[in-house]
């Protein structure tokens, strides 16, 4: 597959094969459900496939509508343009977006750009007075990321990571049965994160621009998926890197690492990221008294997910439809999540990634509570 985002798209279809029916009609469902209160007003930057699914998924939300757009290509906001309406006013390149400090018509800014951009772009917009929404991984590293939160909380603006699975009906549901209780104590995570990466040329095998390989791009679902699902943050991280092609896979971009995560109740995770193998989208969660799984577990859905007592039938819903919505309500109502989304919940996870890396190459158990 050319991408990770047309992977998990087919696999999560294919996985399941349920009639299209059923997800448009659970999706009319959700944006018939009345609402009168105040709009989050959008400028989405970066209108490359990502940005072009969550554009399209906006237009069945409620509480949040894109109305600019920020691009390097003239010819692409054009398009945008004609497609969704958005006026001239609200059209910027990477230059002169600053200016948008001046436009009371847009409240926020969504980076959907390469991940090595995220870092200066986040602060630019907060210089600008919007609050940021930044697509994962906030940054190429925890410093990077502590620098993104630093400068939002300094002129009061909020920033949230597109965390879209926080949202997903089915993950919430085991989340809240494992704070229930049902799974009792929990002894195990298994998170698998894989497909084979096309192109060598394109920005997710460019150190610059992405900040690493498949762990930057799709295994940190698998690090963020530990913490929320287990429940704990993790304190010591061990890894392991395979890479069998040096061609593709430069210095400085990992094609496939192994790593453990230990927690606090003695719990461990045992997971799995790379751009080697295709059709790795799993979770599982084992405690002493049940257990949950969930494949397709991040791809865009329809997510399939059954535990000890049976298979979640929960409806499927555009997951960055229903992420733009509640994350309206963050920024417009202070909502708290179930599983936060803020630029700090970034930061943990940029951490993890930094000690996995350190541990591949000091071949170490690496401690996270210094840290």
């Amino acid at each position: 597959m050319s991408s990770r985002r047309e992977f998990v798209q087919k696999i999560a279809t294919s996985a399941l094969g349920l009639p299209v029916l059923l997800n448009s009609s659970s999706l009319f469902a959700y944006t018939n459900n009345h609402y009168d209160g105040p709009l989050l007003r959008v400028a989405i930057m970066g209108l490359g496939s990502y940005g072009t699914r969550v554009a399209e998924a906006m237009q069945s939300c409620r509480k949040a509508k894109l109305v600019g757009v920020i691009s390097g290509t003239p010819s692409k906001v054009a398009i945008w343009q004609s497609k969704y309406g958005i006026e001239g006013k609200n059209c910027y390149n990477y230059d002169n977006f600053d200016e948008i400090k001046d436009n009371p018509d847009i409240d926020a800014v969504y980076v959907i750009t390469p991940n090595g951009l995220h870092c200066e772009f986040t602060k630019r917009v907060a210089a600008a007075g919007k609050h940021v929404i930044c697509e994962k991984p906030m940054g190429i590293n925890a410093r990077e990321g502590q620098e993104m939160v630093d400068a939002c909380r300094a002129v009061n603006v909020k920033l949230l990571i597109g965390y879209r699975m926080h949202f997903e009906a089915k993950t919430l549901k085991i989340v809240g049965m494992r704070k229930k209780g049902e799974f009792g104590k929990i002894i195990f995570f298994q998170g698998q994160s894989g497909f084979i990466i096309g192109d060598p040329n394109q920005w997710r095998l460019n150190k610059k621009l992405s900040g690493g390989g498949a762990m930057m791009d799709i295994g940190i679902y698998s690090i963020n998926g530990a913490r929320y699902m287990i429940g704990e943050e993790p304190i010591w991280v061990t890894a392991q890197e395979t890479k069998n092609d040096p061609v593709k896979f430069k210095e400085g971009i990992d094609e496939t690492i192994q790593f453990q995560l230990g927690f606090p109740g003695g719990a461990v995770a045992s997971c799995l990221s790379t751009y080697a193998v295709n059709h790795l989208d799993r979770f599982y969660l084992a405690g002493i008294e049940g257990w949950a799984e969930m494949q397709p577990s991040t791809g865009y859905g329809p997510i399939k997910a059954r535990t000890h007592k049976g298979e979640l039938t929960d409806p499927h819903i555009t997951h960055q439809t229903v992420q733009m919505d509640e994350m309206a309500g963050i920024i417009l109502e202070n909502k708290q999540p179930v599983i936060p989304v803020d630029g700090e919940e970034g930061v943990k996870d940029m951490k993890i990634i930094d000690a996995i890396y350190k541990a591949v190459k000091t071949g170490k158990k690496i401690d996270l509570t210094s840290s």
